[in-house]
């Protein structure tokens, strides 16, 4: 252990002195500034002038990427109305008897039998991260990752629309949510790293953005297929996912922080000289060619990000602290939107009116990543979510409930929102891939809790939002053990991660 640990710092370190933007000798016969005159200390900072803040390149590349974020929403949430339960009139309230629960004469079933597909997906989802955790920072890249969990779940989808019994169809979304896991992380992290910190919280609320369409186009694709099997339902949305990998595929460039990370500096260059304007190349060309070759030093290995972020102390508490979070906040969040027929209310209505919540808090979310610090954002938003889930779990039904639960689900979208950037300022480039992939996954846990929490609800009516508040209030005390990184540039590596935050922590 003590061997690995020395080669993971002596590599860190290889890497943090390989990556002056530029040196003093190229620089003076170049005639460009030194790094201290131009006050530029790290790749981040340099992408943030090469790109001159945000342009309309990076716009197009940020649209494309989030997209993926539309089609991981629909199938998150689409066991609403697939495997929806039918216990009343549905002419009184419009519940779905075209689901899997009618067309497998499921309706005496046990609620652990009818929460299994659910529960299925949300493991794939859970192996699938561990699995993909650390592909995007070692072998695979960020845009292949994003490929590969698209397809995966994509086709995996649409196989299920084919299945023949429970137990294949139980199988598939176990398939599908597998492939699903990494690419909310892939498409997050290919995203905003090719922009500056000033634009960061808008590129991250873009993608969020798109998988809040993606819900939000549920319950209308549901409401025009409520005539026909749920089998077309997995048909319409899976099939525009497939033509969209193949998008992605021709169209969408690599991260350059990974491609220089990799040793492939020839690439990474001719990404950023495409974005760039023509009055920069020559300093571009010139931090190029002051960097030595790191091809050797900069190969990791399959499972690397993971050793440094378990060898190294403070990254390992630092990453317990997220997963914690994540715990709290995917519970209740997917909680809420997975639990909402238990309030006794219309279904479209009840996902919709959530749904349309999550876009105000984007645009909430925004400025209070560019106001407020992220600390305290996290834990005055994660304590009001909890404390109005109790709330409503011991109010009677009627509009004060739904009302609410509204409110409470407003609060955990702002904290959701700003512990995905949070995650991303965490930590450095060469493990934050695995980092973010990893706080998503312990949000899949927490979700995974939900299907049968929410079934024992409907005969135990207090319990279900109960835990939601309280899982949400005793995890998002973790904020306050974690540093502040409002303002601050990203890291490369995690010796100089270390390094920022020894300068930090002391002054």
């Amino acid at each position: 252990m003590h061997t690995l640990l020395t080669e993971s710092q002596d590599r860190d370190q290889a890497m943090a002195n390989s990556t002056p933007l530029l040196s003093e000798t190229v620089s003076s016969e170049l005639g460009v500034p030194n790094n201290s005159e131009a006050g530029l200390q790290t790749l981040d900072e340099m992408i943030e002038w090469c790109v001159d803040g945000f342009g309309w390149q990076q716009f197009l590349q940020a649209l494309l990427v989030s997209l993926a974020w539309f089609f991981d929403g629909q199938q998150a949430c689409i066991s609403d109305f697939s495997d929806a339960e039918t216990p009343c009139d549905s002419a009184s309230d419009g519940t779905i008897y075209n689901s899997i629960i009618t067309d497998w004469g499921l309706e005496c079933a046990s609620s652990f039998v009818t929460g299994l597909p659910t529960s299925c997906f949300y493991l794939g989802c859970l192996i699938g991260g561990f699995a993909f955790a650390t592909l995007a920072d070692s072998s695979l890249g960020r845009k292949n990752l994003l490929i590969l969990s698209c397809s995966i779940m994509s086709l995996a989808a649409l196989a299920t629309s084919f299945s023949p019994n429970f137990w294949v169809y139980s199988a598939l979304r176990l398939v599908s949510g597998f492939g699903r896991a990494s690419i909310g992380t892939s498409a997050l992290v290919l995203s905003t790293e090719i922009v500056g910190k000033k634009s960061r919280g808008l590129i991250g609320m873009i993608g969020l953005f798109f998988g809040t369409l993606g819900l939000l186009s549920l319950p209308a694709v549901a409401y025009l297929l409520r005539d026909a099997s749920w089998r077309y339902l997995y048909v319409s949305t899976s099939a525009p996912a497939i033509l969209y990998c193949l998008l992605i595929f021709f169209f969408i460039r690599e991260s350059p922080k990974w491609l220089l990370m990799q040793g492939r500096e020839d690439e990474a260059m001719a990404i950023l000289t495409k974005i760039s304007p023509p009055t920069k190349h020559g300093r571009l060309k010139s931090y190029f060619l002051s960097l030595p070759n790191t091809q050797e030093t900069t190969k990791f290995d399959l499972y690397s990000s993971i050793k440094d972020l378990f060898h190294r102390r403070w990254a390992l508490t630092r990453l317990a602290k997220v997963i914690a979070l994540g715990f709290g906040i995917g519970m209740m969040y997917y909680g809420m939107l997975l639990g909402v027929g238990n309030l006794g209310f219309n279904i479209y209505l009840s996902v919709t009116f959530n749904a349309l919540l999550i876009i105000p808090s984007y645009f909430v979310s925004y400025f209070l990543l560019n106001g407020w610090n992220r600390k305290s954002t996290l834990l005055g938003f994660t304590m009001v979510s909890g404390v109005l889930s109790v709330a409503c779990a011991f109010v009677g039904s009627g509009s004060v409930e739904i009302g609410l639960e509204l409110a409470s689900f407003f609060c955990t979208c702002v904290a959701y929102n700003v512990l995905v950037i949070y995650t991303i300022e965490l930590f450095p480039t060469s493990v934050r891939n695995s980092a973010t992939s990893m706080m998503r996954q312990a949000i899949t846990l927490g979700v995974l809790f939900d299907p049968t929490l929410i079934s024992a609800g409907r005969d135990i009516p207090h319990l279900t939002y109960t835990v939601f508040g309280i899982a949400i209030i005793f995890c998002g005390f973790m904020v306050l053990f974690l540093p502040e990184t409002r303002g601050t540039t990203l890291s490369d590596t995690m010796d100089e991660q270390e390094q920022r935050d020894f300068t930090f922590n002391n002054s």
